[in-house]
């Protein structure tokens, strides 16, 4: 920010969001809100309205029944994740995360005095949990378990078969439940295919799926996503938001109906961008492929690559210095490519940096092209 204040022209990669606009039939939905008065205080759990098209999404897309008062509504997935970590933990307990993660997992535990507990994953393994890991640190403090497909920040997808172990594993534990984000469903690329949790045998009961409007319908400024789970934490997490927040913006749930009225995952709106995102994908990873020393899992999901870089690390570079770590690739990235990226130790995994490629497929031309330049000044101390 500071670069770009100074006059620099930073190519910005680093964001968690979709370059698109908001869907045209969408944002009309949301502008007639305000201009047919539509502007009060819904309740507390969000319009019936919506909680009705989102209990008919759940069960045509991802197999899930559940009832409107077994939604609730809030200003975002973040204030659901938020919110559901509050209700079920207590003081003591701990939290499953598998590494890499969403920055916000491990604070959200510690928020509600809850422990984080890091699972790691390999880049080898394509970031996935193994069963194993998730067996050996599952203790009586154990409480939740937090899983993300597809993944923010790798990309990655859990196939079936691997959540059906996790699943036999949980059944174990009766005290664990698992709070499945699902916010980066709709973006996924053949022949990869989303499995809901909850839609696992015996695992409605113990699931809070959490989704919303913000990364398939580029929404994300509207602030609208919802937890689906079980009356009872529904109803917990509804007392806390109605003493934090009170419900969403009346404005934002009109548009969100009108998103979940496009068809089936989004209809033609989403597959549009779902196409683009997979070809930029698709520029990426082979260009990456051509640097030396760099190790990619290819992505199935979302609009992340998560590269391991590490290979470089320890390269002395004249007037800059050492690349000690994620950061340092990173500012030097910054500095010499004038391109932003996010250092992979926020995501609990230093060894790798996370490009986003929501932004043009001419603007990720350019950026590689910088960032293949500041790269050929490094040389990897490490084989790959």
């Amino acid at each position: 920010m500071a670069l770009r204040q100074a006059g620099v022209p930073v190519i910005g990669l680093a964001a968690g969001e979709p370059d698109f606009d908001t869907p045209p039939a969408i944002a009309e939905a949301g502008m007639d809100a305000i201009r047919n008065g539509y502007t009060r205080y819904t309740p507390n759990a969000g319009t019936l309205e919506l909680r009705k098209a989102i209990c008919t999404k759940l069960q045509e897309e991802n197999g899930v029944s559940y009832l409107p008062d077994e939604v609730l509504v809030s200003n975002g997935a973040k204030q659901c994740i938020t919110q559901a970590v509050l209700a079920v933990c207590s003081p003591g307990d701990e939290v499953l995360i598998p590494a890499p993660y969403w920055v916000s997992y491990p604070e959200m535990a510690r928020l509600a005095d809850a422990t984080p507990v890091i699972l790691p994953t390999n880049i080898s393994e394509n970031f996935l949990l193994r069963p194993e890991l998730l067996t050996d640190k599952i203790n009586e403090k154990s409480r939740l378990l937090i899983l993300c497909s597809p993944s923010n920040p790798t990309g990655s997808v859990y196939p079936k078969e691997l959540l059906e172990k996790i699943a036999d594993i949980v059944k174990k534990h009766p005290r664990l439940l698992v709070l499945s984000d699902e916010i980066y469903e709709h973006i996924i690329y053949q022949p990869a295919k989303h499995t809901s949790f909850a839609s696992l045998p015996g695992m409605w009961e113990r699931t809070l799926t959490v989704n919303g409007f913000s990364k398939a319908f580029a929404m994300t400024g509207w602030r609208l996503g919802y937890l689906a789970a079980p009356k009872h934490f529904v109803a917990a997490c509804g007392k806390i938001q109605s003493q934090f927040t009170s419900g969403a913006s009346s404005i934002s749930q009109k548009a969100g109906v009108a998103a979940l009225n496009l068809g089936y995952a989004g209809g033609e709106a989403v597959s549009t961008m779902v196409k683009a995102f997979q070809e930029r994908r698709d520029y990426l990873v082979k260009n990456f492929k051509e640097l030396p020393g760099v190790k990619i899992s290819e992505p199935q999901g979302a609009f992340y690559l998560f590269i391991d870089f590490s290979a470089y690390y320890g390269s002395e570079v004249e007037g800059f210095g050492t690349i000690k770590n994620s950061e340092s690739l990173c500012i030097f990235l910054l500095e010499k490519a004038q391109v932003a990226l996010v250092p992979g130790d926020a995501f609990g995994d230093d060894k790798c940096i996370r490009i986003s490629y929501a932004a043009s497929l001419t603007t990720l031309q350019t950026a590689m092209s910088k960032l293949k330049e500041a790269v050929a000044l490094l040389k990897p101390c490490v084989a790959a």
